[in-house]
């Protein structure tokens, strides 16, 4: 099967969105249409804005051993996932119930750390039959990645990684429904939830799909009390199917990929465990829409265990959908970059036409002393290590004629815009490069242009001047002129 990158990056980064997005909201009531949730930390835990939790933790824990190309079905690997889990839970704000109670008698317990938390989590199930909470449903998604040529495989893998703290069926069957979504959602772009029935018990699988059918295209706040698994995954399910996917308009400013956060903020709205919900639903929204349609200002705030940012979620999900067979000298874990086209990139800069506090260039341009970086290409994992995190913003968007290089491009097109807007708005100065500044930097200045309120063809002929070398043609220089950029 086709595994599309783009995909398989959104992956554990729409989880982290979705998570630090309902951090804040956590344990509260449901929340009416007309609020819009934000990433401002605090909630019961007291995270920082932009600190997921650890629904997304536990799914770093898991990606870390993944990101080999260990198989999660065998003993070593269990151990190793084990281990990171109660290495996490030693400095964890939060552990759900469930995961603490097995933790605690794994601490207790001799031997493989793996082998004593599946008999942890055995021993707790059969003392409370059909009570199962949603911590092993909120950090699977990332097992979706592990074998996207074997559907079967996957199951094995998120059955095994589920039972060592959530051992009754129905938390392994949530898993394996909600992994099965994730490897359909990558390799082909469809959403189905269904998909995977078969892949549980025949006599189970009738009960599931009365679960989905009545949480499908229904509004989230039906299931409130989302912290038992079956809720959650309706919960979470619901608020991705009963969110309209927007028209493709760009004049008007919508566009098909804004579903993604659409459909997080109604995972937020369900109320309850909202930092979860949303969690799970995000899982499952960046792998269908991909990281390209992640808004940049989630992407430039997101943040938590294993210090990981944007760029180091990314990273697990594309080297566990490789399984360990990346280039660690290639993007994204190498340096710098270092193929010709980059070698051979032109050194330029020029002002942006409408706003001084902007400047356009290449790869191998000096930032001149701006405060904020926006990189339109793949860039190293040193390239301007000077520039705060937060203030480095990498872009997905390819340098190509073919559509469905860039699935998303009028929004990336807008997002990014509005993202300069923004980083201006703080009193930033702002570098905006991609490798030699012929399509990728001016299209962006354009709509750039276009959100200051510039007429397409003034934009266009006022950044031809500024960048007299740039391509004054092709899909995203044409996309540009479209766009009316709404600041987010």
């Amino acid at each position: 099967m086709t595994c599309s990158h783009d995909r398989a990056a959104g992956v554990l980064l729409g989880q982290a969105c979705g998570d630090a997005l309902g951090v804040p909201y956590e344990f509260g009531p449901a929340l009416p249409d007309s609020f819009t949730p934000v990433m401002a930390g605090g909630g019961p835990f007291g995270f920082a804005p932009g600190e997921y939790s650890d629904d997304t933790s536990m799914a770093v824990c898991i990606a870390e051993v993944a990101r080999t190309g260990a198989d999660l079905t065998t003993a070593a690997a269990l151990d190793e996932i084990a281990e990171r889990f109660l290495a996490w839970a030693a400095v964890a704000k939060d552990v759900g119930s469930q995961t603490r109670a097995v933790f605690g008698h794994t601490h207790r317990s001799r031997g493989p750390r793996g082998a004593a938390m599946l008999a942890a989590s055995r021993e707790h199930a059969a003392a409370h039959p059909g009570r199962v909470g949603n911590g092993a449903l909120m950090r699977t998604a990332i097992v979706g990645l592990t074998d996207l040529d074997d559907r079967d495989a996957t199951a094995a893998a998120a059955r095994a990684v589920a039972e060592l703290t959530h051992a009754d069926p129905l938390g392994a069957e949530s898993c394996v429904l909600w992994s099965e979504a994730v490897r359909l959602a990558v390799t082909s772009g469809r959403l189905d939830l269904l998909a995977g029935l078969d892949l549980l018990p025949e006599a189970r699988r009738d009960q599931w799909r009365a679960w989905i059918d009545a949480a499908t295209g229904v509004d989230p706040r039906t299931f409130a009390r989302n912290g038992f698994t079956v809720h959650a995954l309706q919960a979470a399910w619901a608020a991705i199917t009963w969110t309209d996917i927007p028209e493709l308009d760009a004049t008007a400013g919508t566009f098909p990929a804004q579903h993604l956060q659409l459909a997080l903020a109604n995972a937020v709205r369900a109320g309850d465990d909202t930092d979860t919900v949303a969690a799970i639903a995000g899982g499952l929204l960046g792998a269908v829409w991909g990281w390209s349609a992640i808004p940049a200002h989630w992407a430039r705030k997101v943040h938590g265990y294993g210090e990981h940012r944007a760029r180091g979620l990314i990273t697990l999900g594309l080297h566990t959908a490789q399984r360990g067979q990346g280039d660690e000298q290639a993007w994204p874990t190498g340096r710098h970059m270092m193929t010709r086209d980059y070698d051979d990139a032109p050194v330029i800069s020029a002002v942006h036409p409408h706003d001084d506090g902007v400047v356009l260039g290449t790869y191998r341009s000096a930032p001149h002393g701006c405060d904020a970086v926006v990189s339109l290409c793949r860039v190293g994992a040193g390239d301007h290590a000077d520039i705060p995190a937060g203030d480095h913003l990498e872009v997905r968007l390819l340098d190509s004629e073919v559509t469905e290089d860039n699935p998303h491009l009028e929004h990336v097109l807008a997002d990014t815009a509005a993202a300069i807007k923004a980083l201006r708005d703080e009193g930033k100065t702002v570098f905006v490069h991609c490798v030699a500044a012929q399509q990728r930097t001016p299209s962006v200045g354009v709509a750039y242009s276009r959100l200051l309120g510039v007429p397409a063809g003034q934009a266009q002929d006022d950044m031809r001047r500024a960048l007299p070398g740039l391509r004054g043609h092709g899909p995203l220089w044409d996309a540009a002129a479209r766009v009316t950029p709404r600041q987010s």
